[in-house]
């Protein structure tokens, strides 16, 4: 059975060569591609290892794959190949300069540790001590 996260033939000869290292071919039942299948599954759905599709490998072998993958720097490498491969594309350096950090995208709790809620009141306020 065929799933829309799995890859085209023209998507998976982008990053085969990124699993043909390591020890991934050593008495290997599951092709890497079917692998790599069971991982972008995952990864899209958000569904758990142990509930993968029966129609991908075991989600033991799964996870163990993924895992050593990730252990190896093979999925950053492949992540930071396919950025430059984009951005040459586009007609871009492939190493950007600089980037830019939406300030939606930091994090400001720390910035809230003087304020809570008063759980009697079921109200936010600032959090002050008072002297009689």
């Amino acid at each position: 059975m065929s799933y829309p996260t799995d890859l085209t033939d023209s998507q998976w000869e982008l990053i085969e060569e990124f699993f043909d290292t390591g020890n991934y071919g050593k008495n290997r039942r599951h092709s890497k591609r079917s692998l790599v299948n069971a991982v972008f599954y995952v990864i899209k759905t958000g569904c758990q290892w142990r509930f993968l599709p029966k129609d991908y490998p075991p989600w033991e072998t799964v996870y163990s794959f993924y895992r050593r993958a990730v252990d190896n720097g093979i999925w950053e490498d492949m992540l930071k190949a396919l950025v430059k491969k984009d951005r040459i594309r586009m007609g871009r350096n492939p190493d950007p300069g600089y980037s830019l950090i939406d300030s939606q995208s930091v994090k400001t709790t720390s910035s809230a540790e003087d304020r809570g809620i008063d759980g009697g009141k079921k109200d936010k306020r600032q959090k002050t001590s008072y002297r009689d």
